[in-house]
């Protein structure tokens, strides 16, 4: 056997032997690129499961998710209980408005309590960055993190990742430019790590108030101006700006912000032609986006949120299924 060949079979085995073994989502930092493509091929074998007629498989029968959501969520939240559903789980919602947090309890206890009536998985948001992971290491059921603060947003990263790759076919040498507020933005974060594991080059863009210091040393590019990168990228991942998360004055006017930042019709005509245009939601109209660029051809938005179901039925199977 040539030198070539043995290394292709080695490949292959080594390829083969990737199993998932944690019960835990809660970052992409964490992960291995082996890992990241695993939940990649089973997001693909469960997203036909949308199409069909009877959107069910017994993939999670007799398995509980409780979906716990500390900050206010519309499509992580609808797009978890789906994936849950068309798993055939078991679901169960909490929100701090009505769990015992508001009278003061802890969010171990809660969760402990949750835990008692033999959930199998938590997926929580939480305001606080480090909240999964301590979680995590609180109880014996599987905690996946639909959001931590400033920190992570994992299964958003995957499902922008998954699209890139669903899209341009390959992430390898792929350029891909996060534009806005990286400084407060878990989903930029989740992008960076699992991008750079897949090999594609990531630049991020925004205001130099909103970028985070020192964020080359994550292997990333650094514009403060958005014209001078825009044509050289096969990606535009546009980020909301996230005035709830913002204690200052960040830029002089959302106005100027737009002017200098936002994605307009003329603006686009500076892009490739094959770009893509992504948005994690909501989209703030006319603000990071003009209205005919979110709903036009090189958007992928929706394409987004069809993928997150896909990606998200995959990550609960994953965990949920792992011996404990």
């Amino acid at each position: 056997m040539t030198e070539n060949r043995r290394q292709r079979t080695e490949d292959r085995e080594e390829k083969k032997e990737v199993r998932w073994t944690k019960k835990d989502l809660i970052s992409l930092e964490e992960l291995s690129r082996e890992e990241i493509e695993l939940i990649f091929n089973t997001a693909e074998s469960f997203k036909e499961v949308s199409t069909r007629e009877i959107k069910k498989v017994p993939a999670l029968r007799g398995k509980t998710i409780a979906n716990v959501f500390f900050e206010s969520s519309t499509r992580t939240r609808t797009s978890f209980e789906l994936a849950a559903k068309r798993l055939s789980a078991d679901t169960v919602n909490f929100s701090s408005s009505d769990s015992s947090t508001s009278k003061g309890e802890s969010l171990r206890d809660t969760a402990k309590n949750i835990e008692a009536m033999h959930v199998d998985t938590i997926v929580m948001r939480h305001s606080s960055s480090g909240s999964a992971e301590y979680l995590a290491r609180s109880i014996r059921a599987g905690v996946v993190n639909a959001g931590d603060g400033i920190h992570e947003h994992p299964t958003q990263g995957l499902l922008d990742i998954f699209t890139i790759r669903e899209k341009k076919k390959s992430l390898e040498g792929v350029k891909v430019c996060l534009v806005g507020d990286i400084l407060h933005s878990r989903v930029a974060r989740s992008n960076i790590w699992g991008l750079k594991k897949l090999g594609a080059k990531v630049t991020v863009c925004g205001p130099p108030t909103l970028i985070p210091k020192r964020i080359e040393e994550l292997g990333v590019s650094v514009s403060y101006d958005l014209d001078k990168v825009i044509g050289d990228q096969d990606v535009l991942n546009i980020l909301r700006i996230q005035l709830e998360r913002q204690q200052g004055a960040f830029f002089p006017s959302i106005r100027e912000y737009a002017a200098e930042y936002g994605i307009s019709r003329e603006r686009l005509q500076k892009a490739r032609p094959d770009v893509i245009i992504m948005h994690p939601g909501p989209v703030n109209r006319g603000v990071e986006l003009a209205g005919e660029v979110a709903d036009g051809p090189h958007s992928v938005i929706l394409d987004q949120v069809t993928n997150g179901v896909a990606v998200r039925m995959a990550v609960l199977f994953l965990t949920t299924m792992v011996e404990r």
